[in-house]
């Protein structure tokens, strides 16, 4: 049963559909998967296996019987730890919720058990999505499956790990400041950043900061998809909820990349990006980019880009979590400790500004897209490091002025309110999976999943830019 771990999300909805397999096969596959190689990855922190049994019994039965199966029928999926799973422990990656129970599933995990998707289990998660080092004071750190003594990004690292180990066809995860996209790319999976609204995050803390959403992963832009289509639906609690939704239904196709115009931007203009990285990009790009209606080397205009992130981040986590650092600080990890102390260090002209320069942001990216489609950029703007690090503190010799600024390439889109999807495009310098994003105005999600789905293809055709796969032999 181990091959069915390698199959496509798409492919097992298929087979499931057509009775060539069982729910309880598949879910049976993918505990033998976690049992064989997490012991040296630490992905799936919290176990759901007797439920998840349960539950494939119940889809067994379904199918015999021909009720009608929704998109995900039978599908195992992992949820990232800060999402809250009805009766299944939900930490959020800190100490003060380790033996947090929620009674309510978050609304998307809601929408994704009522489309028939099992979870298997939680994906491990930096302290409240912290960082990009999935690691945190309950379960510790988790591997890298390529280099378990690496980082596989964060936040949502457990997620991309239990994907590309093939312990789970799909996983959820969530992105501010890269955190779905930084694992993708560390990885050699897929992840989609969709525009706010789309999947709705009704427990963000403050609710009129759209810039934290939530989203899919998977091992192919397809499967991501089918996971996004679960996921989506309107919820009063989250303002942006109903935005741009209705036309993401429609049947996925690739885009025709003969129309497709393509800006070509190795930093952004400004993210911080190793020379190494830079290379392999220029190099890449130059394999592929004679696909596009044209494509040619720019960068959009992200000026102050850096201090929008980092002040109105900083409001968001004195929102979320100032009283938990005044009454625990000994208790809590150093990310969540200095995004709060650093927020509070702003005066409210500094808050005023940063809305002021995110705005300006928000509006020049719009504009840009008035002449192209689509912005190509890195996933990341180095090599996965050691996990034993919290973060980066430099690339080629230049100190990281925050323990955030690293992540530049990720979080400057995101003060556009840009959606992106990252997917693989072969390995780095040093035999790591290298990502790259696809990114485009708020609204374009379609447009931007359907040229990264045509792109994978033309990918998959080339050794160089290929999908990279862990040998799972060395991970048992």
């Amino acid at each position: 049963m181990s091959s069915l771990c390698e199959m496509t999300a798409t492919d097992l909805r298929h087979m499931i559909g057509r009775k060539d397999i069982s729910p309880v096969e598949l879910v049976e596959a993918s505990i033998d998967r976690i049992e064989m190689v997490d012991s040296s990855l630490n992905a799936v922190v919290t176990k759901n296996y007797e439920a998840a049994r349960k539950a494939a019994k119940t889809a067994e039965k379904s199918v015999l019987d021909g009720e009608m199966l929704g998109m995900l029928h039978g599908l195992p999926i992992g949820i990232k730890d800060l999402e809250a799973t009805a009766n299944l422990r939900t930490t959020l990656g800190s100490k003060l919720y380790a033996d947090h129970v929620p009674t309510t599933d978050l609304g998307s995990v809601a929408n994704a058990r009522n489309a028939g998707g099992i979870i298997l289990g939680k994906t491990n998660t930096p302290e409240f999505g912290a960082g990009a080092n999935t690691r945190n004071l309950v379960f510790g750190a988790t591997g890298n499956p390529f280099n378990p003594e690496k980082t596989c990004g964060g936040s949502s690292g457990g997620s991309a790990v239990a994907l590309a180990t093939g312990m789970v066809p799909l996983a959820s995860g969530s992105d501010y400041g890269g955190s779905l996209r930084t694992p993708a790319g560390f990885c050699g999976v897929v992840g989609i950043r969709p525009s706010p609204g789309i999947v709705a995050a009704e427990t963000r803390p403050v609710g009129l900061l759209p810039f934290s959403v939530l989203g899919p992963m998977g091992r192919t832009v397809d499967d991501a998809n089918l996971l996004l289509q679960a996921q989506m639906g309107p919820n009063p609690h989250d303002p942006f909820s109903t935005m741009f939704a209705d036309e993401l239904a429609l049947p996925l196709k690739g885009a025709d990349l003969g129309s497709i115009r393509a800006m070509l931007s190795a930093n952004l203009g400004s993210a911080a990006m190793s020379n190494d990285y830079r290379k392999i990009f220029i190099e890449r790009t130059k394999m592929f980019q004679h696909h596009f209606a044209y494509a040619f080397i720019g960068d959009p205009d992200f000026t102050h880009g850096d201090n929008a992130f980092e002040v109105l981040r900083g409001v968001n986590f004195v929102a979320a979590h100032g009283d938990r650092v005044r009454d625990h600080r000994d208790e809590l990890s150093p990310n969540v400790v200095d995004n709060v102390d650093r927020g509070l260090s702003y005066s409210l002209a500094d808050v005023a500004e940063a809305h002021l320069q995110q705005t300006q942001i928000a509006r020049r990216w719009l504009d840009l897209f008035k002449e192209i489609d689509v912005v190509i950029c890195p996933a990341t703007s180095t090599t996965p490091f050691n996990h034993d690090q919290w973060t980066i503190t430099e690339i080629d010799g230049v100190q990281m002025e925050t323990y955030m600024r690293w992540l530049a390439i990720t979080y400057l889109p995101t003060m556009a309110l840009a959606c992106g999807v990252v997917i693989p495009c072969g390995f780095d310098n040093v035999g790591m999976p290298f990502g790259i994003q696809i990114l485009s105005a708020p609204g374009n999600d379609r447009l931007v999943i359907e040229t990264a789905k045509a792109l994978e293809t033309v990918l998959a055709q080339h050794q160089e830019t290929s999908r990279p796969c862990p040998d799972i032999s060395k991970l048992k």
